[in-house]
């Protein structure tokens, strides 16, 4: 190399411009060499740097997730796995004929715990502190029926007390719908109840044919948190219930604060109903041929005994369909009998003339429970059976 420098300085023009573009490419070369270096080392820290952040980032990931936990409410319990269908189901004669619903309702018959999504454990302040709750509401909701529960918290469902005694209210709900649907409305089931504290919900489709299996849900939870609790309304979202008068009608009672027998409501009777376009069909697979004497499902009032009562005896009896029939058979199992009250009317209010206003409060101001109220309706004569100018 030295020589060929020395050269340069001695060589004609030609060797000048050689010696030139020599020293160019050593030039250009180190440069190279320097910019690969530099590009390394760059590389290196970047590589380390992306490694401390993706440490960084899983701690604070980490943390987010923990603090998620910490943050969830008390009330998400998963107690119990998701119940499988029983396959031979299909093996009863004439399966292939019966109604979709039919099916599934016998694929699922044998299912009686089912994970909770939603939890009141402290409703009645603890089993031990539940004879406190005088009367417990009792109400069965679907998720997608916000404007009722809305209504029923304003109005003869609120929390409070009357003549002195507690009234307490829970929702009791399933889900309904899939995917995206289904999302929101847990989603807004769980916005209620981290406002209210009211919802019992677990993970079964809420329908018609499910209503037993909602029934002998709340119960055992009832048995667990809430077991000496006076009086319940057992009820759904669509009725009126006057609970003033409810707790009048049960102080009244002689001898009885909860701790005997009390089945009241719409006394029915009569006898499987076979045609299966009938929202109550209950076909011969079943293996049921007659009912015994029950309340009508919209709304009755029993005693805390014995809705432990019925609770026991549900553990020996094939759950059906129709949940009113159901809580019937096991009254008369456990050799007990409901009872009619006059206050009580499932099937609405006669209104003696076309012309007259049928919601007129003067006919449901002494009444304990009516049937069918839109939640205009009911918000409507809840006022107007408390205006002090009322006079009938």
């Amino acid at each position: 190399m030295v020589k060929s420098i020395l050269s340069c300085k001695l060589d004609s023009r030609m060797k000048r411009f050689r010696c030139r573009t020599f020293w160019l490419a050593v030039s250009l070369g180190v440069l190279v060499l320097n910019l690969r270096r530099n590009y390394s080392d760059q590389t290196k820290n970047l590589h380390k740097s992306d490694h401390i952040n993706k440490r960084i980032y899983d701690v604070e990931r980490q943390e987010q997730d923990s603090q998620i936990r910490q943050e969830l409410p008390s009330h998400y319990v998963f107690p119990w796995p998701k119940c499988q269908e029983n396959t031979s189901a299909a093996n009863v004669t004439d399966f292939s004929s019966l109604p979709s619903r039919i099916k599934d309702f016998l694929y699922y018959r044998h299912c009686r715990h089912f994970p909770m999504l939603l939890d009141v454990p402290d409703k009645c302040r603890g089993a031990d502190k539940s004879a406190d709750v005088f009367l417990l509401l009792v109400i069965k909701s679907s998720p997608g029926n916000y404007e009722r529960r809305e209504v029923l918290r304003k109005t003869w469902a609120k929390e409070r007390l009357h003549n002195g005694k507690k009234i307490h209210r829970v929702f009791i709900s399933g889900t309904t719908d899939t995917g995206f649907e289904k999302l929101r409305q847990n989603k807004l089931l769980e916005m209620e109840h981290r406002e209210y504290n009211d919802i019992l919900q677990w993970d079964f489709v809420d329908t018609f044919l499910n209503l037993t299996l909602k029934q002998i849900l709340f119960l055992e939870w009832m048995e667990r948190n809430c077991p000496n609790a006076r009086f319940l309304l057992n009820g759904d979202d669509d009725v009126f219930a006057n609970t003033d008068n409810m707790v009048e009608y049960l102080q009244s009672l002689k001898d009885n604060d909860g701790g005997k027998h009390l089945f009241a409501g719409s006394l029915m009777s009569g006898d499987p109903i076979r045609n299966p376009n009938s929202k109550y069909y209950v076909p011969v697979q079943v293996e049921i041929n007659s009912f015994p004497i029950y309340c009508s499902g919209g709304g009755f009032l029993l005693s805390g005994y014995t809705a432990m009562v019925i609770y026991k005896m549900s553990q020996s009896i094939p759950i059906l369909p129709i949940d009113d029939v159901y809580m019937g058979m096991c009254l008369a199992k456990a050799g007990l009998k409901p009872s009619n009250h006059i206050g009580v009317k499932t099937f609405g209010v006669n209104i003696p003339s076309t012309k007259l206003d049928q919601y007129d409060p003067c006919y449901y101001k002494d009444m304990l429970l009516v049937h069918r109220f839109l939640p205009q309706a009911t918000f409507l004569m809840w006022q107007r059976i408390h205006d002090s100018n009322l006079k009938c």
